[in-house]
Protein backbone atom coordinates (compact mmCIF):
# COMPACT_ATOMS: atom_id res chain seq x y z
CA UNK A 1 0.00 0.00 0.00
CA UNK A 2 1.46 3.25 -1.11
CA UNK A 3 3.12 5.19 1.91
CA UNK A 4 2.31 2.43 4.50
CA UNK A 5 5.52 1.24 6.54
CA UNK A 6 7.16 -2.34 5.98
CA UNK A 7 5.73 -2.91 9.23
CA UNK A 8 1.79 -1.75 9.86
CA UNK A 9 2.50 -3.18 13.61
CA UNK A 10 4.51 0.40 14.48
CA UNK A 11 2.03 2.69 13.36
CA UNK A 12 -0.31 0.19 15.53
CA UNK A 13 1.43 0.59 18.84
CA UNK A 14 1.93 4.37 18.18
CA UNK A 15 -1.53 4.92 17.71
CA UNK A 16 -2.68 2.59 20.89
CA UNK A 17 -0.62 5.19 23.48
CA UNK A 18 -3.37 7.89 22.71
CA UNK A 19 -6.15 5.48 22.78
CA UNK A 20 -5.56 4.32 25.96
CA UNK A 21 -5.06 7.64 27.09
CA UNK A 22 -8.47 9.01 26.09
CA UNK A 23 -10.19 5.63 27.13
CA UNK A 24 -8.63 5.86 30.62
CA UNK A 25 -10.01 9.43 30.88
CA UNK A 26 -13.69 8.30 30.97
CA UNK A 27 -13.00 6.60 34.26
CA UNK A 28 -10.08 7.59 35.69
CA UNK A 29 -12.08 10.81 37.21
CA UNK A 30 -14.92 8.86 39.14
CA UNK A 31 -12.72 7.76 41.91
CA UNK A 32 -11.34 11.40 41.91
CA UNK A 33 -14.69 12.82 42.59
CA UNK A 34 -14.58 13.03 46.84
CA UNK A 35 -11.12 14.91 46.41
CA UNK A 36 -12.20 17.30 43.72
CA UNK A 37 -15.44 17.97 45.75
CA UNK A 38 -13.44 19.09 48.38
CA UNK A 39 -10.83 20.44 47.07
CA UNK A 40 -12.54 23.04 44.31
CA UNK A 41 -15.54 23.42 47.47
CA UNK A 42 -17.98 21.73 44.26
CA UNK A 43 -21.42 19.84 45.19
CA UNK A 44 -22.03 16.26 43.55
CA UNK A 45 -23.95 17.01 40.93
CA UNK A 46 -21.10 19.41 39.48
CA UNK A 47 -18.15 16.94 39.71
CA UNK A 48 -20.95 14.39 37.93
CA UNK A 49 -20.31 17.02 34.74
CA UNK A 50 -17.02 16.79 35.41
CA UNK A 51 -16.97 13.43 33.39
CA UNK A 52 -20.43 13.78 31.66
CA UNK A 53 -19.01 16.94 29.95
CA UNK A 54 -16.19 14.63 28.70
CA UNK A 55 -18.29 12.04 27.51
CA UNK A 56 -20.53 14.11 25.48
CA UNK A 57 -17.69 15.94 23.63
CA UNK A 58 -16.36 12.97 23.02
CA UNK A 59 -19.68 10.87 21.48
CA UNK A 60 -21.24 13.54 19.35
CA UNK A 61 -18.51 14.76 16.95
CA UNK A 62 -17.60 11.13 16.33
CA UNK A 63 -19.39 10.61 12.56
CA UNK A 64 -17.94 14.07 11.72
CA UNK A 65 -14.34 13.28 12.72
CA UNK A 66 -13.99 10.23 11.52
CA UNK A 67 -15.07 11.22 8.29
CA UNK A 68 -12.10 13.76 9.12
CA UNK A 69 -9.66 11.39 8.46
CA UNK A 70 -10.89 10.32 5.33
CA UNK A 71 -10.53 14.09 3.91
CA UNK A 72 -7.27 15.12 5.51
CA UNK A 73 -5.46 11.63 6.70
CA UNK A 74 -5.86 9.86 9.59
CA UNK A 75 -2.39 10.67 11.00
CA UNK A 76 -2.61 14.61 10.73
CA UNK A 77 -6.34 14.50 12.67
CA UNK A 78 -5.18 12.02 15.03
CA UNK A 79 -1.76 14.19 15.92
CA UNK A 80 -4.11 17.39 16.46
CA UNK A 81 -6.88 15.78 18.30
CA UNK A 82 -3.05 14.16 20.27
CA UNK A 83 -2.02 18.29 20.69
CA UNK A 84 -5.47 19.37 21.69
CA UNK A 85 -5.91 16.49 24.35
CA UNK A 86 -2.56 16.76 26.14
CA UNK A 87 -3.09 20.99 26.73
CA UNK A 88 -6.73 20.17 27.82
CA UNK A 89 -5.09 17.80 29.73
CA UNK A 90 -2.78 20.38 31.32
CA UNK A 91 -5.39 22.82 31.81
CA UNK A 92 -7.56 20.55 33.51
CA UNK A 93 -5.05 20.05 36.53
CA UNK A 94 -4.29 23.69 36.40
CA UNK A 95 -8.16 24.69 36.93
CA UNK A 96 -9.36 26.06 40.23
CA UNK A 97 -12.87 26.02 39.69
CA UNK A 98 -15.28 23.31 38.84
CA UNK A 99 -16.58 25.55 36.04
CA UNK A 100 -12.80 25.68 34.38
CA UNK A 101 -12.92 21.92 34.96
CA UNK A 102 -15.84 21.30 33.40
CA UNK A 103 -14.92 23.51 30.13
CA UNK A 104 -11.13 22.17 30.36
CA UNK A 105 -12.92 18.44 30.25
CA UNK A 106 -14.82 19.56 27.03
CA UNK A 107 -11.99 20.63 25.04
CA UNK A 108 -10.33 17.34 26.43
CA UNK A 109 -13.11 14.97 25.04
CA UNK A 110 -13.18 17.18 21.23
CA UNK A 111 -9.49 15.95 21.09
CA UNK A 112 -10.80 12.63 22.30
CA UNK A 113 -13.24 12.56 19.43
CA UNK A 114 -10.93 13.71 16.70
CA UNK A 115 -8.00 10.66 18.31
CA UNK A 116 -10.49 7.66 18.59
CA UNK A 117 -11.72 6.79 14.72
CA UNK A 118 -8.20 7.40 13.17
CA UNK A 119 -7.00 4.42 15.20
CA UNK A 120 -9.44 2.07 13.91
CA UNK A 121 -8.96 3.56 10.12
CA UNK A 122 -5.45 3.22 9.74
CA UNK A 123 -5.86 -0.57 11.10
CA UNK A 124 -8.63 -0.91 8.36
CA UNK A 125 -6.72 1.03 5.69
CA UNK A 126 -2.80 -0.58 6.95
CA UNK A 127 -3.67 -4.54 7.50
CA UNK A 128 -5.12 -6.58 4.66
CA UNK A 129 -8.33 -8.19 5.84
CA UNK A 130 -6.98 -11.54 6.61
CA UNK A 131 -4.96 -9.86 8.66
CA UNK A 132 -6.58 -7.87 10.49
CA UNK A 133 -7.96 -9.58 13.35
CA UNK A 134 -4.99 -9.68 15.43
CA UNK A 135 -4.75 -5.90 14.97
CA UNK A 136 -8.34 -5.59 16.27
CA UNK A 137 -7.13 -7.82 19.23
CA UNK A 138 -4.74 -5.19 20.13
CA UNK A 139 -6.93 -2.36 19.81
CA UNK A 140 -9.87 -4.29 21.48
CA UNK A 141 -7.62 -5.44 24.75
CA UNK A 142 -6.51 -1.92 24.81
CA UNK A 143 -10.26 -0.63 24.83
CA UNK A 144 -10.93 -3.61 27.45
CA UNK A 145 -8.02 -2.83 29.67
CA UNK A 146 -8.53 0.86 29.61
CA UNK A 147 -11.87 0.69 31.29
CA UNK A 148 -10.10 -1.34 34.31
CA UNK A 149 -7.01 0.59 34.47
CA UNK A 150 -8.76 3.94 34.85
CA UNK A 151 -10.50 3.56 38.26
CA UNK A 152 -7.24 1.72 39.83
CA UNK A 153 -5.13 4.28 38.26
CA UNK A 154 -6.95 7.56 39.72
CA UNK A 155 -6.99 5.61 43.27
CA UNK A 156 -3.48 5.29 43.37
CA UNK A 157 -2.48 9.02 41.85
CA UNK A 158 -5.28 10.70 43.84
CA UNK A 159 -4.28 9.01 47.45
CA UNK A 160 -0.47 9.22 46.47
CA UNK A 161 -0.20 12.86 44.63
CA UNK A 162 -3.48 14.50 44.40
CA UNK A 163 -6.56 14.51 42.20
CA UNK A 164 -4.70 16.84 39.50
CA UNK A 165 -1.86 14.60 38.57
CA UNK A 166 -5.23 12.17 36.72
CA UNK A 167 -4.69 15.06 34.21
CA UNK A 168 -0.65 15.98 34.65
CA UNK A 169 -0.05 12.52 33.67
CA UNK A 170 -1.38 12.49 30.40
CA UNK A 171 1.45 15.55 29.48
CA UNK A 172 4.19 13.07 29.48
CA UNK A 173 2.19 10.29 27.70
CA UNK A 174 0.74 12.41 25.36
CA UNK A 175 3.77 14.41 24.26
CA UNK A 176 5.62 10.55 24.04
CA UNK A 177 2.74 9.40 21.75
CA UNK A 178 2.67 12.21 19.43
CA UNK A 179 6.61 11.84 18.68
CA UNK A 180 5.75 8.33 17.88
CA UNK A 181 2.49 9.04 15.91
CA UNK A 182 4.14 11.36 13.97
CA UNK A 183 7.27 9.13 13.04
CA UNK A 184 5.79 5.52 12.95
CA UNK A 185 1.96 6.25 11.18
CA UNK A 186 2.14 6.46 7.56
CA UNK A 187 0.52 9.70 5.70
CA UNK A 188 -1.95 7.49 3.89
CA UNK A 189 -3.77 8.90 1.02
CA UNK A 190 -6.95 11.29 1.18
CA UNK A 191 -10.04 11.09 -0.14
CA UNK A 192 -11.33 14.30 -1.84
CA UNK A 193 -14.91 14.84 -0.05
CA UNK A 194 -17.42 17.68 -0.15
CA UNK A 195 -18.80 18.58 3.40
CA UNK A 196 -22.52 17.77 3.84
CA UNK A 197 -22.95 21.25 6.13
CA UNK A 198 -26.53 20.33 7.02
CA UNK A 199 -25.56 16.59 7.63
CA UNK A 200 -23.07 17.67 9.60
CA UNK A 201 -25.63 20.28 11.63
CA UNK A 202 -28.73 17.39 11.75
CA UNK A 203 -25.65 14.21 13.05
CA UNK A 204 -24.38 16.79 16.18
CA UNK A 205 -27.62 18.45 16.94
CA UNK A 206 -29.60 15.18 16.81
CA UNK A 207 -26.58 13.01 19.25
CA UNK A 208 -26.53 16.21 21.17
CA UNK A 209 -29.85 15.80 22.77
CA UNK A 210 -30.17 12.06 22.54
CA UNK A 211 -26.75 11.49 24.07
CA UNK A 212 -27.67 14.27 27.02
CA UNK A 213 -30.73 13.23 27.34
CA UNK A 214 -30.11 9.51 28.33
CA UNK A 215 -26.94 10.77 29.89
CA UNK A 216 -28.44 12.99 32.54
CA UNK A 217 -31.85 11.55 32.80
CA UNK A 218 -31.41 9.40 35.93
CA UNK A 219 -30.07 12.74 37.30
CA UNK A 220 -33.06 14.83 36.75
CA UNK A 221 -34.97 11.36 37.67
CA UNK A 222 -36.73 11.39 34.06
CA UNK A 223 -38.39 13.91 35.26
CA UNK A 224 -37.98 18.02 33.84
CA UNK A 225 -35.04 19.68 33.55
CA UNK A 226 -36.34 23.01 33.69
CA UNK A 227 -39.88 24.51 32.75
CA UNK A 228 -41.57 22.50 29.97
CA UNK A 229 -38.22 21.02 28.69
CA UNK A 230 -37.86 17.27 30.06
CA UNK A 231 -35.24 14.50 29.43
CA UNK A 232 -37.68 12.61 27.76
CA UNK A 233 -38.85 15.60 25.01
CA UNK A 234 -34.83 15.77 24.59
CA UNK A 235 -34.60 12.08 23.49
CA UNK A 236 -37.54 12.34 21.59
CA UNK A 237 -36.00 14.89 19.74
CA UNK A 238 -32.87 13.68 19.39
CA UNK A 239 -34.44 10.43 17.85
CA UNK A 240 -36.72 12.49 15.27
CA UNK A 241 -33.41 14.59 14.60
CA UNK A 242 -31.39 11.76 13.70
CA UNK A 243 -34.43 10.64 11.75
CA UNK A 244 -34.03 13.64 9.86
CA UNK A 245 -30.59 12.92 9.30
CA UNK A 246 -31.17 9.85 7.98
CA UNK A 247 -33.58 11.00 5.41
CA UNK A 248 -31.56 13.39 4.47
CA UNK A 249 -28.59 11.50 4.14
CA UNK A 250 -31.02 9.57 1.47
CA UNK A 251 -32.50 12.38 -0.48
CA UNK A 252 -28.34 14.01 -0.84
CA UNK A 253 -27.76 14.17 -4.50
CA UNK A 254 -24.37 15.12 -3.28
CA UNK A 255 -21.80 13.49 -1.20
CA UNK A 256 -23.74 12.54 2.27
CA UNK A 257 -22.02 12.95 5.45
CA UNK A 258 -22.44 9.33 5.97
CA UNK A 259 -22.61 6.92 3.00
CA UNK A 260 -25.88 4.44 3.97
CA UNK A 261 -24.27 1.95 1.47
CA UNK A 262 -22.19 0.82 4.10
CA UNK A 263 -25.18 -0.46 5.46
CA UNK A 264 -25.69 -2.83 3.32
CA UNK A 265 -22.63 -4.77 4.04
CA UNK A 266 -24.47 -7.34 6.56
CA UNK A 267 -21.84 -7.77 8.62
CA UNK A 268 -20.93 -4.08 9.37
CA UNK A 269 -24.69 -3.69 10.35
CA UNK A 270 -24.53 -6.52 12.24
CA UNK A 271 -21.09 -5.19 14.37
CA UNK A 272 -22.49 -2.36 14.79
CA UNK A 273 -25.29 -3.93 16.91
CA UNK A 274 -23.12 -6.36 18.59
CA UNK A 275 -20.61 -3.47 19.84
CA UNK A 276 -23.75 -1.41 21.09
CA UNK A 277 -24.59 -4.04 23.84
CA UNK A 278 -20.82 -4.60 24.81
CA UNK A 279 -20.36 -0.73 25.28
CA UNK A 280 -23.72 -1.31 27.27
CA UNK A 281 -22.19 -4.37 29.16
CA UNK A 282 -18.83 -2.80 29.99
CA UNK A 283 -19.85 0.29 31.05
CA UNK A 284 -23.21 -1.07 33.26
CA UNK A 285 -21.18 -3.83 34.52
CA UNK A 286 -19.15 -2.00 36.89
CA UNK A 287 -20.96 0.37 38.78
CA UNK A 288 -23.05 -2.71 40.78
CA UNK A 289 -19.90 -4.12 41.38
CA UNK A 290 -18.09 -1.74 42.76
CA UNK A 291 -20.39 -0.78 45.27
CA UNK A 292 -21.28 -4.05 46.27
CA UNK A 293 -16.88 -4.29 46.89
CA UNK A 294 -17.20 -0.95 49.29
CA UNK A 295 -20.22 -0.99 50.29
CA UNK A 296 -21.08 -4.69 51.51
CA UNK A 297 -17.29 -5.71 51.72
CA UNK A 298 -15.92 -2.21 53.29
CA UNK A 299 -13.06 -2.45 50.25
CA UNK A 300 -11.70 1.20 49.63
CA UNK A 301 -11.87 2.62 46.24
CA UNK A 302 -8.29 1.61 45.26
CA UNK A 303 -8.96 -2.03 46.95
CA UNK A 304 -12.32 -2.48 45.02
CA UNK A 305 -11.19 -1.23 41.68
CA UNK A 306 -7.95 -3.82 41.84
CA UNK A 307 -10.71 -6.94 42.76
CA UNK A 308 -11.21 -5.83 38.21
CA UNK A 309 -7.54 -6.97 37.80
CA UNK A 310 -7.83 -10.65 36.81
CA UNK A 311 -9.83 -9.51 34.06
CA UNK A 312 -7.60 -6.80 32.83
CA UNK A 313 -5.09 -9.92 33.01
CA UNK A 314 -7.12 -12.39 31.59
CA UNK A 315 -8.25 -9.88 28.82
CA UNK A 316 -4.65 -8.51 27.52
CA UNK A 317 -2.97 -12.56 27.62
CA UNK A 318 -6.00 -13.97 25.56
CA UNK A 319 -6.02 -11.43 23.19
CA UNK A 320 -2.94 -11.85 20.63
CA UNK A 321 -4.07 -16.01 20.97
CA UNK A 322 -8.08 -14.41 20.01
CA UNK A 323 -6.78 -12.33 17.16
CA UNK A 324 -4.50 -15.23 15.39
CA UNK A 325 -8.38 -17.47 15.86
CA UNK A 326 -10.25 -13.89 14.43
CA UNK A 327 -8.53 -14.00 11.24
CA UNK A 328 -8.21 -17.76 10.75
CA UNK A 329 -11.89 -18.89 11.72
CA UNK A 330 -16.11 -17.72 11.29
CA UNK A 331 -16.03 -14.72 13.29
CA UNK A 332 -19.87 -16.06 14.78
CA UNK A 333 -17.74 -18.84 16.56
CA UNK A 334 -15.27 -16.36 18.16
CA UNK A 335 -17.69 -13.73 19.09
CA UNK A 336 -20.28 -16.18 19.80
CA UNK A 337 -17.85 -17.82 22.48
CA UNK A 338 -16.93 -14.35 24.03
CA UNK A 339 -20.61 -13.28 24.52
CA UNK A 340 -21.67 -16.23 25.76
CA UNK A 341 -19.05 -16.53 28.06
CA UNK A 342 -19.69 -12.62 29.36
CA UNK A 343 -22.74 -13.39 29.64
CA UNK A 344 -22.35 -16.73 31.83
CA UNK A 345 -20.05 -14.64 34.05
CA UNK A 346 -22.16 -11.99 35.04
CA UNK A 347 -24.95 -14.35 35.61
CA UNK A 348 -22.67 -16.33 37.69
CA UNK A 349 -20.87 -13.32 39.75
CA UNK A 350 -24.73 -12.63 40.54
CA UNK A 351 -25.02 -15.75 42.31
CA UNK A 352 -21.83 -15.14 44.56
CA UNK A 353 -22.44 -11.85 45.34
CA UNK A 354 -23.85 -12.43 48.61
CA UNK A 355 -22.12 -10.32 52.15
CA UNK A 356 -19.87 -13.08 53.30
CA UNK A 357 -18.74 -14.68 50.08
CA UNK A 358 -14.58 -15.63 49.94
CA UNK A 359 -12.84 -13.46 47.74
CA UNK A 360 -11.56 -15.94 45.41
CA UNK A 361 -15.04 -16.97 44.52
CA UNK A 362 -15.81 -13.31 43.22
CA UNK A 363 -12.55 -13.83 41.71
CA UNK A 364 -13.56 -16.75 39.37
CA UNK A 365 -16.27 -15.53 37.49
CA UNK A 366 -14.00 -11.78 37.41
CA UNK A 367 -11.54 -14.24 35.63
CA UNK A 368 -14.11 -15.74 33.57
CA UNK A 369 -15.19 -12.27 32.48
CA UNK A 370 -12.23 -11.13 31.63
CA UNK A 371 -11.17 -14.09 29.41
CA UNK A 372 -14.40 -14.06 27.87
CA UNK A 373 -14.24 -10.52 26.83
CA UNK A 374 -10.80 -11.57 24.94
CA UNK A 375 -12.90 -12.88 22.35
CA UNK A 376 -15.32 -10.19 22.46
CA UNK A 377 -13.15 -7.20 20.78
CA UNK A 378 -11.25 -8.65 17.81
CA UNK A 379 -13.93 -10.49 15.97
CA UNK A 380 -16.30 -7.92 16.43
CA UNK A 381 -14.64 -4.98 15.22
CA UNK A 382 -12.43 -6.71 12.72
CA UNK A 383 -15.79 -8.20 10.94
CA UNK A 384 -17.21 -4.44 11.00
CA UNK A 385 -14.17 -3.70 9.36
CA UNK A 386 -12.98 -5.93 7.02
CA UNK A 387 -14.87 -4.90 3.75
CA UNK A 388 -15.12 -1.10 4.23
CA UNK A 389 -13.98 0.75 1.08
CA UNK A 390 -10.96 2.65 1.45
CA UNK A 391 -12.28 5.93 0.99
CA UNK A 392 -14.95 5.18 3.96
CA UNK A 393 -12.70 3.82 6.56
CA UNK A 394 -12.87 6.78 8.49
CA UNK A 395 -16.86 7.19 8.20
CA UNK A 396 -17.12 3.31 8.96
CA UNK A 397 -15.01 4.14 11.69
CA UNK A 398 -16.78 7.08 13.43
CA UNK A 399 -19.91 4.99 13.21
CA UNK A 400 -18.60 1.63 14.95
CA UNK A 401 -17.35 3.82 17.60
CA UNK A 402 -20.47 6.19 17.83
CA UNK A 403 -22.59 3.03 18.59
CA UNK A 404 -20.10 1.67 20.93
CA UNK A 405 -20.43 5.30 22.77
CA UNK A 406 -23.80 5.08 22.58
CA UNK A 407 -24.42 1.83 24.06
CA UNK A 408 -21.87 3.08 26.73
CA UNK A 409 -24.11 6.13 27.87
CA UNK A 410 -27.67 3.92 27.90
CA UNK A 411 -25.70 1.40 30.06
CA UNK A 412 -24.81 4.02 32.22
CA UNK A 413 -28.13 4.90 32.52
CA UNK A 414 -29.94 1.43 32.55
CA UNK A 415 -27.35 0.49 35.62
CA UNK A 416 -28.60 3.28 37.49
CA UNK A 417 -32.23 2.65 36.47
CA UNK A 418 -32.14 -0.92 37.56
CA UNK A 419 -30.32 -0.35 40.73
CA UNK A 420 -32.65 2.03 42.08
CA UNK A 421 -35.65 -0.14 41.13
CA UNK A 422 -34.05 -2.97 42.83
CA UNK A 423 -33.00 -1.06 45.68
CA UNK A 424 -36.68 0.53 46.20
CA UNK A 425 -37.98 -3.03 46.03
CA UNK A 426 -35.66 -4.71 48.47
CA UNK A 427 -34.59 -1.33 50.47
CA UNK A 428 -38.04 0.82 50.86
CA UNK A 429 -36.70 2.66 53.74
CA UNK A 430 -32.88 3.79 51.72
CA UNK A 431 -33.23 7.23 50.75
CA UNK A 432 -31.06 8.86 48.28
CA UNK A 433 -28.67 7.03 45.87
CA UNK A 434 -26.33 3.92 46.10
CA UNK A 435 -23.74 5.78 45.67
CA UNK A 436 -24.85 8.34 48.20
CA UNK A 437 -25.74 5.19 50.57
CA UNK A 438 -22.69 3.29 50.40
CA UNK A 439 -20.55 5.08 53.24
CA UNK A 440 -23.04 4.42 55.91
CA UNK A 441 -24.69 1.23 54.82
CA UNK A 442 -25.97 -0.40 58.46
CA UNK A 443 -24.68 -4.38 58.42
CA UNK A 444 -28.27 -5.10 58.61
CA UNK A 445 -28.75 -4.14 55.07
CA UNK A 446 -25.96 -5.79 53.71
CA UNK A 447 -27.90 -8.63 52.28
CA UNK A 448 -30.45 -6.58 50.81
CA UNK A 449 -27.96 -4.47 48.83
CA UNK A 450 -26.04 -7.05 47.73
CA UNK A 451 -28.74 -8.77 46.21
CA UNK A 452 -29.98 -5.00 44.79
CA UNK A 453 -26.68 -5.13 42.90
CA UNK A 454 -26.05 -8.98 41.99
CA UNK A 455 -29.60 -8.61 40.53
CA UNK A 456 -28.94 -5.23 38.94
CA UNK A 457 -26.10 -7.36 36.85
CA UNK A 458 -28.84 -9.78 34.87
CA UNK A 459 -29.84 -5.94 33.09
CA UNK A 460 -26.56 -5.88 31.57
CA UNK A 461 -26.04 -10.00 31.22
CA UNK A 462 -29.82 -9.97 29.40
CA UNK A 463 -28.64 -7.11 26.90
CA UNK A 464 -25.79 -9.14 25.83
CA UNK A 465 -27.71 -11.82 24.17
CA UNK A 466 -28.86 -9.20 21.91
CA UNK A 467 -25.28 -9.19 20.80
CA UNK A 468 -25.31 -12.90 21.01
CA UNK A 469 -28.09 -13.32 18.50
CA UNK A 470 -26.75 -10.76 15.46
CA UNK A 471 -22.81 -11.72 15.75
CA UNK A 472 -24.35 -15.53 15.15
CA UNK A 473 -26.28 -14.15 12.15
CA UNK A 474 -22.47 -12.87 10.61
CA UNK A 475 -21.76 -14.16 7.02
CA UNK A 476 -18.74 -15.90 6.56
CA UNK A 477 -15.73 -13.18 6.00
CA UNK A 478 -14.88 -12.83 2.38
CA UNK A 479 -11.15 -13.47 2.90
CA UNK A 480 -12.31 -16.99 4.22
CA UNK A 481 -14.38 -17.96 1.06
CA UNK A 482 -11.97 -16.88 -1.16
CA UNK A 483 -8.59 -19.08 0.47
CA UNK A 484 -8.85 -22.80 1.36
CA UNK A 485 -8.40 -22.90 5.18
CA UNK A 486 -5.10 -24.22 4.83
CA UNK A 487 -3.92 -20.69 2.93
CA UNK A 488 -5.74 -18.87 5.27
CA UNK A 489 -4.03 -20.00 8.12
CA UNK A 490 -0.84 -19.46 6.47
CA UNK A 491 -1.20 -16.00 5.24
CA UNK A 492 -2.63 -15.16 8.96
CA UNK A 493 0.44 -16.39 10.64
CA UNK A 494 3.21 -14.62 8.70
CA UNK A 495 3.38 -12.19 10.56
Amino acid sequence: MTGAPVNPWHALWALVIGFFMILVDATIVSVATPAIMQDLGADVASVVWVTSAYLLAYAVPLLVTGRLGDRFGPKQVYAVGLVIFTLASLWCGLTTTVAQLIVARIVQGLGASMMNPQTMSVITRTFPADQRGRAMSLWGAVAGIATLVGPILGGVLVDGLGWEWIFFVNVPVGVVGLVLALRLVPDLPTHVHRFDLLGVLLSGVGMFLLVFGIQEGQAFGWGRIAGPISVWSLIIAGILVLAGFVFWQVRNRGEPLLSLALFRDRNFSLANIAITTVGFTVTSQAFPIMLYAQGVRGLSPTEAALLLAPMAVFSGVLAPVVGRLADRHHPRHTAGVGLLGVTVALVWLAAVMVPNAPIWQLLLPLGLLGAASAFVWAPIGSTATRNLPMAHAGAGSGVYNTTRQVGAVLGSAGIAAIMEARLAALLPGMSGDAEAAVGGLPPAQHGAFAAAMAQSLLLPAGVLLVGLVAVLCFARPTHLRRAPAGAAVSGAGDR
